[in-house]
């Protein structure tokens, strides 16, 4: 090896050594504390309205959002509710009588796949709807109790509640 190459060695090693020692002396030992930034009182104030407001619309919608009942109409010796199948079923909550026939007349005026049947399971139906058009179901409940019906892919729901 050449006094040359061994000169070309050395400055390389200090360099090197050099950097690692520069690295370790500016990693910072001290935290770093942070500035407190003071807000104008109507940005805190707007703040607080719009959280309460979306805490209260929350929890009408989880707790005081109920659907209206509706009660069967009678009509020579049997039950009937009109129900419109649009985005849901409205009304959702009917309630019937038990021992008397019930008719049920979906009116289906969304045209989703998802509505396009109804469900009972309880009385063992499963029923298509036509769009924009009105088809009756008809059953006999028996037992007092709640019976849900839902769509086909058992996204919307309504409940049937036998007295």
């Amino acid at each position: 090896m050449t006094l040359t190459q061994l000169l070309t060695a050395a400055t390389a090693t200090v360099i090197l050594m050099g950097s690692l020692k520069a690295t370790a002396i500016t990693t910072p030992s001290a935290p770093t504390t942070f500035q407190k930034l003071e807000q104008p009182w109507p940005l805190k104030l707007g703040v607080t309205i719009a959280g309460g407001v979306l805490i209260g619309a929350e929890l009408w919608w989880f707790f005081g959002n109920r659907p209206k009942v509706q009660t069967a109409e009678a009509v020579q010796g049997f039950q009937r509710v009109k129900i419109t199948v649009d985005g849901g079923y409205e009304p959702a909550h009917i309630m019937v009588k038990a021992g008397q026939l019930v008719q049920l007349e979906f009116l289906r005026r969304d045209p989703s796949r998802c509505l396009e049947t109804v469900l009972i399971p309880e009385f063992q139906i499963s029923q298509n709807l036509a769009l924009n058009q009105t088809t009756t179901v008809e059953f006999m409940p028996t037992v007092s109790g709640e019976y849900p019906f839902t769509c086909g892919m058992n996204m919307f729901r309504g409940v049937i509640e036998v007295q």
